[in-house]
C-alpha cells in the first residue's frame, strides 16, 4: 500500500515539474527561432550590401572623366589626320617628281612683305597675301611653305614677285628668278627675304636645299 502511494506521488511531482517546465521551452524556443530567422535574413542583405559595395567600387575604378575622353580622341583625331596628310602627298607628289617652295623673312625697317606670286615656266602656281600677324611670324623665325607640286626632270624657270612696303614707307615689287634643274629627287627651294645694310633695301635669293 505505502509503495503504491510513493509510486503515485512520484508520477504526480513529475508530471508537475513537466507542465511547470514547458512556458520555460516554449519561452526558448522562439527566441532560437527568432535568432536563426534573423541570421538567415540577415546573410542576404549581408551579400547585396558587399556586391553593391564592389560594384561601387569598380565604377569607380573604371570611370574616366568626360573631358579626359574628348582629349584623347582629339589626339587621334589629328594623328591619324596627320598620318593621312602624309600618305595624301606621298601619292600625289612622287619624291622623283616632288618640287617645295618656302619663303623666310629676315627684315626690320627696309621692307614690309604683302604679297607674293610665284610662277614656273611663266605659270601662276601659288600666291599669297599676308597679315600683320603673318609677317610677325616670319620675322620671328618663321617659314613659309608656299608651293608643293610636281616637276618633270630637266631646267625650269622659277620667277618670285614681291609686293610691300619698302624704304621710306614707299610702295615696294621687286622679282627675283632662279634656274632649276630638276632631277630624280625631290627639291625643296627657299627663297630669303633679308635686308641688305649696305644698299638699305631688302634682297631677295633662292637657296636650293639637297634632302
Amino acid at each position: 500500500m505505502l509503495n503504491a502511494v510513493n509510486s503515485k506521488s512520484a508520477i504526480l511531482l513529475a508530471t508537475w515539474l513537466y507542465v511547470c517546465s514547458m512556458p520555460l521551452m516554449a519561452q526558448d524556443q522562439p527566441e532560437q527561432l527568432q535568432s536563426q530567422v534573423g541570421t538567415q535574413d540577415d546573410a542576404p542583405n549581408t551579400e547585396l550590401r558587399i556586391e553593391d559595395k564592389t560594384q561601387f567600387i569598380e565604377r569607380n575604378e573604371n570611370a574616366t572623366p568626360l573631358s579626359e575622353q574628348v582629349e584623347a580622341l582629339k589626339r587621334a583625331a589629328l594623328e591619324l589626320n596627320r598620318d593621312l596628310l602624309l600618305l595624301e602627298e606621298d601619292l600625289l607628289f612622287p619624291a622623283n617628281t616632288q618640287v617645295a617652295v618656302y619663303v623666310s623673312l629676315d627684315v626690320g625697317e627696309y621692307f614690309a612683305m604683302d604679297a607674293v606670286k610665284l610662277t614656273i615656266d611663266g605659270d601662276l602656281v601659288a600666291s599669297h597675301l599676308y597679315t600683320q600677324k603673318q609677317n610677325s611670324a616670319l620675322v620671328r623665325g618663321g617659314i613659309q611653305r608656299l608651293y608643293l607640286g610636281n616637276l618633270k626632270t630637266g631646267q625650269h624657270e622659277i620667277t618670285a614677285f614681291f609686293h610691300g612696303i619698302g624704304p621710306q614707307n614707299r610702295e615696294y615689287k621687286r622679282g627675283a628668278s632662279y634656274t632649276l634643274t630638276k632631277d630624280q629627287k625631290p627639291t625643296m627651294l627657299e627663297i630669303k627675304v633679308r635686308d641688305s645694310s649696305r644698299n638699305m633695301q631688302p634682297t631677295f635669293e633662292f637657296k636650293e636645299w639637297h634632302l
